[in-house]
């Protein structure tokens, strides 16, 4: 049991101590003197570390307990955050500085805390001797995640002969179903959040979203080093970056570590920290959603298995009665992104329903356009891309009669200049990305 602790008045959050032991990773937390939280992260058949990687191992295991402690550092935001192990060296301080301001923004944004000027890791400490070359094997981690995006990903490294595994951290079956259907070998991770942050719920903590895909960056450059992978590949598109909106001169991004600014921070401190041959990278970041969407298109063997709708992912509460629940943000986006590049009775063989036909799911499409609404805080792509592809289905005799596409064409359309609205350029891949040069010729594959 939790000590009786009101998580919103505490004063310092600890970051307490770290182990690893036989594939067991064990990372403890504290407010002020309360009770330990323990989370344990667990990597199965994990083979014995070589003694060349033991000083990597060891700095990767402990940005791992760094980032992961975003999970309970939110639950009371207390003014002071202390390292037992001693202060952080300037680089690792800057990281997680960022990491917490920018990846607590939504949370931050809903519960009407600023966080600026609040967040600050002890830093001063030596910094470490500069990573080496670990001559880790010539393969690649790529983590699935049930979507469309990682199954882009994993077929564009398959089509150069790329070695590579699919990785997820949880226990979701549509994940594995995903991840058994790419044919390559597979890696599940688990994660055992602390029971006493539920606890800590109870008694009032502060809740709200965290930035997921660091602290999954963290366990797969741990994994990367135990298991031998040169490569961390993510499937993050380049409209990850955008904001979702901008509250009091702070920009808010629902995606803040998926975007580039964090792909960035965390590659750039991996090559210096842990290992100079291990990459971490986003493979689709030259891409916007529309852009996978339509090379997603052509991966007919996924659409009976694949599903963006987050309603699947929650920890606690009810689940779809199938992959799609039909109303969130993430089901209308992907409809309205797969619907330029599938034919009508395929797309609505996916997801059982027109969404597009349903007057009541207005306001959703709206929000996705930036209609009268900011975007929603889901990972879907930016407004801009939205509005082509309404206005590419609006173009299309076989879409124009449904509800919410002639609602466009009559209400929305007329305010809009449709010399912004083609839908070619959101096809077009940026230059800017951080792939490594083993992995480009993948790219050329997505397009």
């Amino acid at each position: 049991m939790i000590n009786v602790i009101q998580p919103r008045l505490t004063q310092v959050f600890r970051f307490v101590r770290h182990a690893y032991d036989h594939g067991v990773v064990e990372l403890v937390y504290a407010f002020d003197d309360g009770a330990e939280l323990i989370e344990k992260i667990y990597f199965p058949d994990a083979p014995a570390l070589p003694p060349e990687r033991a000083e990597a191992f060891a700095r990767a295991l402990q940005l791992l307990h760094l980032i992961a402690g975003v999970s309970y550092y939110k639950a009371g935001v207390p003014p002071t955050i202390e390292v037992a192990a001693g202060p952080l060296d300037d680089a690792t301080a800057d990281v997680l500085d960022a990491l917490y301001l920018h990846g607590l923004a939504e949370f931050a944004y809903r519960n009407g805390l600023d966080l600026r000027g609040r967040i600050a890791f002890p830093r001063g400490g030596s910094a470490p001797s500069a990573a080496i070359s670990l001559g880790l094997p010539k393969r690649t981690l790529v983590p699935i995640g049930g979507g469309k995006d990682s199954l882009v990903a994993v077929e564009a490294i398959k089509a150069i002969g790329g070695e590579a595994t699919a990785v997820w951290v949880g226990n979701s079956p549509l994940i594995a179903a995903c991840a058994e259907r790419t044919g390559l070998p597979m890696l599940n991770i688990q994660r055992e959040l602390a029971p006493g942050l539920f606890e800590l719920n109870r008694l009032g903590a502060w809740n709200g979203h965290i930035p997921v895909t660091a602290v999954n960056s963290a366990i797969l450059a741990v994994a990367a080093v135990l298991y031998g992978y040169d490569s961390v590949a993510f499937a993050n598109e380049r409209s990850a970056s955008v904001a979702t909106l901008e509250y009091d001169g702070l920009q808010v991004n629902h995606q803040w570590s998926k975007g580039y600014a964090f792909e960035q921070l965390l590659g750039d401190w991996l090559h210096t920290h842990v290992a100079a041959d291990l990459d971490y990278c986003s493979l689709l970041r030259p891409y916007s959603e529309l852009a996978i969407t339509r090379a997603f298109a052509r991966l007919t063997p996924y659409f009976d298995t694949f599903s963006s709708c987050n309603r699947n992912f929650k920890l606690l509460g009810p689940k779809p009665a199938d992959r799609w629940c039909g109303h969130c943000p993430k089901c209308h986006f992907v409809f309205l992104a797969l619907a330029p590049f599938l034919s009508k009775p395929r797309l609505l063989g996916i997801f059982g329903r027109n969404l597009l036909d349903d007057e009541t799911q207005s306001a959703g499409f709206d929000a996705l356009m930036e209609y009268q609404d900011h975007k929603p805080f889901e990972c879907v792509g930016e407004g801009a891309e939205a509005r082509a592809a309404m206005f590419a289905l609006s173009q299309r005799p076989e879409w124009q009669e449904d509800a919410l596409v002639a609602r466009f064409r009559s209400e929305i359309l007329p305010q809009l200049d449709p010399a912004q609205l083609a839908l070619e350029p959101w096809l077009q891949p940026d230059a800017e990305h951080r792939v490594p040069a083993r992995l480009r010729p993948a790219l050329a594959t997505i397009g």
